[in-house]
């Protein structure tokens, strides 16, 4: 809106505004008087260009779209703490605390015998990534500690995009009295989920069932039970209620390459195998076909790749259909110099 309020355009015109036979030049008194004050004048134009940003949907960021989505009922989801199992060589003590790596970990129940459940003390998804053998904090001695499985992933404060989706779905899908939408917008409520796919009478009158991903857009089977618990306390009463993970179409790629020269082979297949993934991500619960002309897109515009031939995707040399229930998943991908 204020583009051509910029520090030269506004002293131009404050000079042109000055006698003519006054000394407008450069260094003179009238020039270094009017300077300072264009400067400031075309800052107040550059943050007020900011400003009207930060208080638009499509453009806020941050603080500034909470404030906007707040006012349509809908928050950003707080990062969560990943609730994990713990194995011992004998009884712990509830409370006891245990590290590994920059993670640390306090007991608050047990399962069954030497087996606990652990709570991280750091939020997000910090939480999901280590295992293996844990270090007392507590100095207990005579007793060893593994860190096994996710009980509850621990997920991140929901990123902006996320926020701002979600914000969209509420304006553009109007959701009443327990309908597809609802169910979709109850989905994604919960802390980590990333998105919903909704079954109205999946299993006949009165069922409903809802798949969910977490919000890295992967299948998150600890989200089930959460998804399922929070819906039960908001949804219409009468209606069965299942949630479930997408099941995985996993689909390989084959394909000889022929490199330019300006990457090596190892970083032309990891960067490929990324934007394939990215690619699929994209797909779900969107669209149930996998483009055998996309791939081959992707694959030429790979850096280090000149060209290609004898492509195949899951086996073949057409489009891939994936099923409703369905999410693609990067299989094996062989790629073969040429």
């Amino acid at each position: 809106m204020f583009e051509d309020k910029t520090y030269e355009n506004i002293l131009n015109d404050m000079l042109e505004r000055v006698p003519s036979d006054v000394d407008k030049r450069e260094g003179s008194v009238i020039y270094d008087a009017l300077a300072p004050c264009a400067y400031q004048l075309a800052k107040t134009y550059f943050n007020l260009n900011n400003f009207i940003d930060l208080v638009s949907g499509d453009t806020a960021v941050g603080e500034y779209l909470d404030r906007v989505v707040v006012d349509y009922g809908l928050t950003r989801k707080p990062a969560t703490k990943a609730i994990r199992k713990i194995v011992t060589t004998g009884s712990l003590p509830i409370g006891s605390r245990w590290g590994l790596n920059d993670t640390s970990y306090i007991v608050t129940g047990n399962i069954s015998t030497n087996t606990y459940k652990a709570e991280c003390e750091q939020y997000g998804e910090l939480g999901n990534t280590y295992t293996g053998t844990l270090e007392n904090i507590d100095n207990i001695s005579g007793v060893t500690a593994t860190l096994t499985d996710i009980i509850t992933s621990g997920q991140d404060k929901e990123a902006d995009d996320n926020l701002r989706a979600r914000f969209y779905a509420y304006l553009q899908r109007p959701s009443t009295s327990g309908n597809a939408f609802n169910y979709r917008e109850w989905a994604l409520n919960v802390p980590g989920v990333g998105d919903a796919k909704v079954f109205p009478l999946w299993n006949g009158n009165g069922t409903v069932k809802i798949l969910v991903i977490n919000s890295n857009m992967e299948i998150d089977e600890t989200l089930e039970s959460v998804v399922y618990d929070y819906i039960e306390t908001v949804r219409p009463i009468g209606a069965l209620v299942t949630v479930d993970s997408p099941e995985q179409k996993i689909i390989g790629i084959t394909a000889n390459i022929t490199l330019d020269g300006s990457f090596t082979f190892d970083d032309v297949v990891s960067s490929f195998t990324a934007s394939i993934a990215a690619y699929f991500k994209e797909l779900t619960f969107e669209t149930y076909s996998v483009s055998y002309a996309k791939i081959g897109s992707i694959l030429l515009s790979t850096p280090g790749i000149a060209d290609y031939n004898s492509l195949l995707v899951d086996g073949g040399t057409a489009n891939t259909t994936i099923d409703e229930t369905e999410m693609p998943i990067v299989g094996t991908i062989t790629l073969t110099e040429v």
